[in-house]
């Protein structure tokens, strides 16, 4: 209380909201400051300090502005954002906040996606970057992403330092500011060029795994960017590599941040696919795609014969995974000491497939963060060259390094390379994924959302992770033959609040969300036939269903 009547004293452009607020309203935006982290902040839209506002972004800015200021020299921040309600607005004030502390600022345009931001910190020489996203969800959230020098989400240790810099300001006494305009005539603030995104196109396109082959490029594809930033470069890329057949959803294609048509713009979700694969029907397209707002992740749909298949995210990362190594090897392209890089959470089928064309497999903690970390060992390495592809269950796909953070420009790009290639030569994707699972084994793999809500949840979900590492003996009538928890560090990966059990028939892992209210579990059953698997995993997610909820 002390704080929201401080609000409503100091925070005159919020006043009116504020006013409206009733207690508990109150109570769950000022019961504690919004978090700074490895995402950086992200929350729900409005006034207090567990919101996501003009005060909390400037004071977030302000404290990464004092690092920076701390640690390096002729510092300059790269700054994007996406379409999301007030994303351009928070992308101003940060450069306003920065320009004021005399740190350089290259600010895009216009609205551009994750990868191109992490291309520009890259391109550009820059100290750090800034995306303002709050990625695939709900309208009612923005967030802040902050970037280190290599283009990569920073890491925990530059997260806890800005975190304590952030933690010692007065959010409306200590934070620094020039108008945007002043920033620009002082040479603060610039505009960045578009020969950039150029270059980021052009490198996306380099990643071509066809080698001279022929394929029928004219396949129908519906593409939809949800009312996000994919648009401009996933319709570039596409059309300069000869995908002239190329619909896009007419109601999702223009930049909006209240997803009218898609509440929940995460093509995870079946929902989010829908008027994605009603188009697809319509127009009787050979491939649905779909990118996130910030277009870093993509979800795919396939005609099968008879109607259209949605893919997960583990499956077209399986797809993937064996497409680039059968042309590399094909080929004879494949480089020394060959990796893929996962997540622990991500399907072990892939490990199997990569091992299978003498590629090492490196699984690595949840976050695409720690993917990005592996190409910089290679890079200090001079052995870049050696990652073909890094990937997560939650549709997020990298297989060039000219950025750090997954690309579903890259990822729609090869993923219509990879169709098409095998289109050409009569066969699907529900065929080849078939074919895989015919040699490898069958592998299902499922994720479970359990939402909860204010600091209620909050402190649940804590005494839920406490209860897990009590004594769990099994789900679904499968036995836990291992438990393995990443809380003290494990395998040589940092700490983390994830739990893995390792089962008769697969395995289960639990973790909170790093980025929303929720706890995630993950369920992995391999077993002789489809049918067999599915019975397995629904009784291993009702046994969850009591523990979780």
């Amino acid at each position: 209380m002390t704080n929201y009547e401080l609000w409503l004293e100091k925070a005159a452009e919020l006043r009116a909201e504020l006013e409206k607020m009733n207690e508990s309203e109150k109570e769950d935006a000022f019961y504690r400051d919004l978090e700074f982290g490895t995402a950086g902040l992200r929350g729900v839209i409005g006034a207090g300090t567990n919101r996501m506002n003009v005060y909390t972004v400037a004071k977030a800015s302000q404290g990464l502005a004092n690092y920076i200021v701390k640690n390096f020299k002729d510092a300059k921040i790269a700054v994007s954002y996406d379409s999301r309600n007030f994303s351009d607005v928070f992308a101003k004030i940060s450069s306003e906040v920065f320009a004021a502390n005399g740190i350089k600022v290259a600010i895009y345009p216009e609205l551009m996606p994750v990868p191109c931001l992490s291309f520009a910190v890259r391109s550009l020489g820059c100290t750090a970057g800034v995306m303002i996203t709050a990625s695939h969800n709900p309208a009612k959230y923005n967030g802040y992403k902050v970037y280190g020098a290599d283009g990569c989400q920073m890491t925990s240790e530059a997260a806890d330092a800005v975190t304590t810099e952030i933690e010692n300001l007065d959010i409306f006494e200590d934070v620094k500011r020039m108008p945007f305009e002043a920033g620009i005539d002082a040479g603060l603030i610039s505009y960045i060029d578009d020969s950039v995104f150029s270059s980021f196109c052009e490198q996306v396109k380099g990643a071509s795994v066809l080698f001279g082959d022929e394929i029928d490029k004219n396949v129908s594809i519906v593409y939809t960017p949800l009312n996000g930033s994919g648009l401009k470069p996933v319709m570039r890329v596409l059309r300069e590599t000869g995908f002239s057949n190329v619909t896009v959803v007419a109601e999702q294609e223009k930049p909006d941040g209240n997803f009218p048509t898609c509440p929940y713009p995460n093509p995870e979700i079946k929902e989010a696919m829908a008027l994605g694969m009603e188009y697809a029907k319509k127009y009787n397209a050979d491939l649905l795609l779909a990118t996130d707002p910030d277009c870093d992740r993509v979800g795919i749909a396939a005609f099968d014969g008879k109607e259209y298949r949605l893919f997960t995210g583990n499956e077209t990362g399986i797809l993937l995974t064996d497409y680039i190594c059968s042309q590399r090897t094909k080929h004879k392209k494949m480089p020394d000491s060959p990796i893929i890089v996962k997540t622990i959470v991500t399907t072990d089928l892939a490990d199997r497939i990569a091992e299978s064309y003498g590629v090492r497999p490196i699984n690595v903690l949840t976050g695409f963060k720690y993917i990005g970390e592996q190409i910089a060992l290679l890079e200090e390495k001079g052995m870049e060259s050696s990652y073909l592809l890094g990937f997560e269950e939650s549709y997020g796909y990298l297989s060039g390094t000219y950025v750090r953070d997954k690309d579903a420009v890259n990822a729609s790009f090869l993923i219509c390379e990879m169709f098409a290639y095998y289109k050409t030569r009569g066969i699907s994707l529900i065929d080849k994924l078939n074919e895989i699972y015919a040699k490898f084994g069958y592998c299902l793999n499922t994720l479970h959302s359990y939402q909860f809500e204010g600091s209620a949840g909050f402190t649940k979900m804590q005494e839920i992770m406490k209860k897990l590492r009590g004594d769990v003996n099994g789900f679904g009538g499968h036995s836990v033959t291992r438990t393995l928890d990443y809380l003290c560090g494990l395998d040589g990966l940092p700490k983390a609040d994830v739990i893995k059990y390792l089962l008769d028939c697969g395995s289960v892992v639990i973790r909170p969300s790093g980025t929303e209210p929720k706890l995630k579990a993950y369920i992995t059953v391999t077993a002789e036939t489809e049918a067999k698997a599915k019975e397995t995993e629904r009784q291993i997610k009702a046994d969850l269903d009591e523990i979780l909820k």
